[in-house]
C-alpha cells in the first residue's frame, strides 16, 4: 500500500471510530469528525459524548438520469434516516435539462470519487449572512450521511486561514476537499495548493464548491453545467451537495496572473476591472445582505458611473490554436512554481504580433470571466466554450448611458444582455490577455478579492483542476433524496476536536 493511501486508510478509520485528539491540545480551527451515520443534529455541546450512532445505507432510488431535485414524495425504508436533520426550505424544483455542453473536454476518461468517501470540508462561518455553519448541519450534513460520504468539518478563522491550511494538509488523506462559502475561499484554497512544494499533485486534488456566501459563482456555473434551472440560495446548494453526493469530476480550467511588481496568482473564475471590480468591492459592508449587496452597489455606482483610462490587447483562441508557441518565454525559466505561461512576454516587452491591440481608451469596465456565471443571479457568459482553454472578455467603453448600463445587467440575470446589441459592449473570446491602467487608477478584484491595480497579464491553462460537477456521463449511485427523511432526533452529536 502507497503512503498516500495507507494515510487516507488511517484517516477514515479515525473518523469511522469516531477517535478525537487530546482535548487539552489548542486547535488552529474548530473541528468536526464526522462518518455518515453520525447524527446531522444541529448544534455541537461543548463535552458531548463520543459514541457514534449506527445507521445504514438507503435503498436505491431515483435514478439519476431522471432524478428531479426537491422531490418530497420519495421514501425510504423505515430505520434508514439521518437523525436529527432538519429540512430546509427550497425554490421550484431544478429538473435536469438537456445537457450544456460548455465546460472544457476532460484529458481523458471521467472521473469519480470512490464509494465510500472521506472529505475535507473548509467552511467559512462568517461568510455571507453568517449562515454557514447552520445551512451545513440543515442541508448538507443529512444528504451526506445518506450518501456515504464522511468527512471532517474545519472552520476557517481568518482571511487566508484556508490558504494556510491547505499549505500544510497532509492531502493524501482526503478523496477531495469540500468548499462552502462563497468564491474567496476557493480562491484561497487553490492558491495555497499552488504555494505547496508538490504544487504538481496537490492541485489534482479533486474539489467541490457549496455555495455560502454573496457570491457564488462558480457554484452557479456548476449548477448551469449539470443542466439545471438558475436557482439561488437553499435551492443551490442542495443542488451542488447532491453534485457532491453524486460523486462525478470533470475538469475545469485556471487562470494564471501575473503582475508588473512580480505577483503569480491564480484565479478559478474571473478578474475584474472598473465598474464590476468597484460594485464587488464596495458593497462588502453591505455584505450581510446577501447577494442582495450587489444589487445595491450597482445603483449605487450607477450614480456616480466612473472611467477608468487604460490600454487592453489579447490573444484570440484561434490564434492561440494556430500559433501556438514553439518553446517557453524568458519569464517561465525563472518561475518553475505553476505551471509554464507559454502564451505570454515580461510585461517590459509588447505583445506578439498576432495579439489583438485595444487602443488606449477610456472604459467603464474590463472582465475576464471562465465560467458562465458572475453570481447565482448573473448569466454573464451563456455563449460557452468554443474550444479548450478560452476565456470570456468583455470590456465595456466609455460613453454608454446609465439607462443602457443598467439595461445590460438587468438584462444579465437571464443571460440575454448580449441581445441588447449595446455597440459599447465588446465580447471576444481569448487565451491570453494583458490589460494595463494608466496611473494605476481603480481596483482589480480576482475571484471577488481585491488586488492593486497595477499592470497584469494572464492566460488560461485548460482542463487542469478536477472539480465536482454534473457533467459528464450520469454516476449511476443512487441520488440522496431531499428533504431527507427524519425520526426522532437522537441526544449523540459530531464530536468537536482539534488537530
Amino acid at each position: 500500500m502507497s503512503e498516500h493511501a495507507a494515510s487516507r486508510a488511517r484517516a477514515r478509520s479515525e473518523c469511522l471510530a469516531g477517535r478525537t485528539s487530546p482535548r487539552g491540545a489548542a486547535p488552529d480551527c474548530a473541528s468536526v469528525v464526522s462518518s455518515p451515520s453520525d447524527s446531522a443534529a444541529g448544534g455541537n455541546d461543548a463535552g458531548a459524548p463520543t459514541a457514534r450512532v449506527p445507521g445504514g445505507e438507503g435503498e436505491p432510488h431515483s435514478p439519476y438520469p431522471d432524478a428531479r431535485l426537491g422531490c418530497t414524495d420519495k421514501k425510504l425504508k423505515a430505520g434508514v434516516t439521518a437523525e436529527g436533520s432538519a429540512p430546509g426550505a427550497l425554490g421550484s424544483p431544478s429538473q435536469r435539462a438537456p445537457r450544456v455542453k460548455v465546460m472544457d473536454p476532460a484529458r481523458g476518461p471521467q472521473k469519480q470519487l470512490p464509494r465510500p468517501c472521506l472529505v475535507l470540508v473548509l467552511l467559512n462561518p462568517r461568510g455571507g449572512k453568517g449562515k454557514a455553519l447552520q445551512l451545513f448541519r440543515s442541508h448538507v450534513q443529512p444528504l451526506l450521511a445518506q450518501a456515504d460520504v464522511s468527512f471532517r468539518l474545519m472552520l476557517t478563522e481568518r482571511q487566508n486561514h484556508a490558504r494556510e491550511l491547505v499549505r500544510a494538509e497532509e492531502l493524501g488523506r482526503w478523496d477531495a476537499l469540500v468548499v462552502m462559502s462563497g468564491d474567496g475561499l476557493m480562491h484561497e484554497v487553490v492558491n495555497g495548493l499552488m504555494e505547496r512544494p508538490d504544487w504538481e499533485t496537490a492541485i489534482r486534488k479533486p474539489l467541490c464548491s457549496l455555495p455560502a456566501g454573496s457570491g457564488n459563482a462558480l457554484a452557479a456555473s456548476l449548477n448551469h453545467y449539470a443542466g439545471y434551472e438558475q436557482v439561488t440560495d437553499e435551492a443551490l446548494l442542495n443542488n451542488c451537495t447532491l453534485l457532491l453526493c453524486r460523486r462525478q469530476l470533470a475538469p475545469v480550467s485556471l487562470l494564471s496572473l501575473r503582475t508588473r511588481s512580480g505577483l503569480r496568482i491564480f484565479s478559478m473564475l474571473s478578474l475584474a476591472w472598473g465598474f464590476v471590480a468597484d460594485v464587488d468591492i464596495e458593497s462588502e459592508k453591505f455584505r450581510r445582505l446577501g447577494e442582495r449587496r450587489f444589487t445595491l452597489g450597482t445603483l449605487l455606482r450607477l450614480v456616480t458611473l466612473r472611467v477608468y483610462r487604460g490600454r487592453l490587447a489579447y490573444l484570440p483562441v484561434e490564434q492561440a490554436v494556430s500559433k501556438a508557441p514553439a518553446a517557453s518565454p524568458p519569464l517561465d525559466r525563472q518561475d518553475r512554481q505553476g505551471p509554464v505561461d507559454a502564451h505570454l512576454v515580461p510585461l517590459e516587452e509588447p505583445v506578439p504580433a498576432h495579439w489583438t491591440v485595444v487602443p488606449e481608451q477610456d472604459f467603464v469596465l474590463v472582465l475576464v470571466q471562465l465560467h458562465s456565471h458572475l453570481g447565482s443571479e448573473m448569466f454573464v457568459a451563456p455563449m460557452g466554450h468554443r474550444v479548450a482553454g478560452a476565456m470570456h472578455l468583455f470590456y465595456v467603453r466609455a460613453g454608454v448611458s446609465r439607462a443602457t448600463l443598467l439595461r445590460l445587467f438587468l438584462a444579465m440575470e437571464k443571460g440575454r444582455h448580449m441581445e441588447c446589441n449595446c455597440p459599447y459592449l465588446v465580447y471576444a473570446p481569448a487565451a491570453a490577455f494583458r490589460l494595463e491602467p494608466k496611473d494605476g487608477k481603480g481596483v482589480f478584484a480576482v475571484d471577488g478579492e481585491r488586488m492593486v491595480s497595477e499592470a497584469v497579464q494572464g492566460q488560461v491553462h485548460p482542463n487542469y483542476i478536477w472539480m465536482v460537477s454534473g457533467h459528464g456521463d450520469p454516476s449511476p449511485a443512487p441520488e440522496p433524496q431531499w428533504p431527507p427523511p427524519s425520526r426522532k432526533p437522537q441526544q449523540t452529536r459530531p464530536t468537536e476536536v482539534s488537530l
